[in-house]
C-alpha cells in the first residue's frame, strides 16, 4: 500500500512567511499560483502535502527560486 505524502510544517511556515512579507492575501496568492483558495490554505496550514509541480507554481508566484525556498524550508527546520 503506497504511502500518503505527510504535509510539511517548515513549508507552511515559510510559505506564510514569505506571502504575508508580501502583504498578499492566501485567495491572490492561490489565484496567481493555479489553485484554489482552500487547497493553498490547507497547504500553509500543514494540512496538505503539494506536490513538486504545486509547489514550483507557488515559488513562480512568490517570484523566487525552488533553490531559494528550499534554502528558507531548511533554515526553518
Amino acid at each position: 500500500m503506497p504511502r500518503q505524502p505527510t504535509p510539511d510544517p517548515a513549508l507552511a511556515a515559510v510559505l506564510k512567511r514569505l506571502r504575508t512579507a508580501r502583504q498578499e492575501s492566501q485567495e491572490a496568492l492561490a489565484y496567481r499560483s493555479g489553485l484554489s483558495s482552500g487547497s493553498y490554505a490547507r497547504i500553509e496550514l500543514a494540512q496538505a502535502a503539494p506536490g513538486w509541480d504545486t509547489v514550483r507554481a507557488i515559488a513562480k508566484a512568490l517570484e523566487i527560486t525552488m533553490t531559494q525556498l528550499g534554502e528558507a524550508i531548511d533554515h526553518e527546520r
